[in-house]
């Protein structure tokens, strides 16, 4: 393909208590094609979630090489990319870092394609950050919570 596709990705997270159940809400636009994922956990932390959308919706595209705009109101999440940080831990195998089980999984996904971050204020009125918010603690209120394996296995590595 010559041009790869442009996507706009919008995510959001959330956690009903931190910890608690918790949900993350996707929106996923590309051309005249729209998609919305969400999912809700058992028990995990708002900034696992707010990492999880961003690597379920990476990980939901088919074409390598997208150029990948994500919105997002975690500056956890926006920082960590924009900031270069992510690559300092990973050099130094996420040593006393939060969450280093998603943040190799992100890693992987995150090389397959050109993404950049751009940090958006929550609650602000911006559509589709406001639905991904409510994708999200819907998510985390569902009967079909799945367990955070992450979280359970190592719970004071997270946060």
């Amino acid at each position: 393909m010559a041009n790869p596709p442009k996507i706009t990705v919008y995510t959001d997270g959330a956690a009903l208590g931190n910890p608690g159940p918790g949900g993350y809400g996707i929106v996923l636009i590309s051309g005249r094609h729209r998609r919305e994922i969400s999912q809700g956990y058992r028990l995990t932390t708002n900034n696992r979630m707010e990492l999880m959308a961003v690597i379920v919706a990476l990980e939901s595209l088919r074409i390598p090489g997208s150029h990948v705009t994500v919105f997002t109101d975690s500056r956890y999440v926006a920082d960590a990319v924009e900031k270069k940080w992510v690559f300092g831990w990973e050099r130094n195998g996420f040593k006393k870092k939060k969450n280093p089980d998603l943040w190799r999984r992100f890693l992987i996904s995150f090389r397959k394609h050109r993404v950049s971050f751009i940090w958006v204020k929550g609650h602000s009125n911006i559509p589709e950050n406001e639905l991904c918010d409510r994708l999200a603690v819907s998510a985390a209120r569902s009967s079909n919570l799945l367990e955070d394996e992450g979280y359970l296995s190592d719970p004071g590595s997270v946060t």
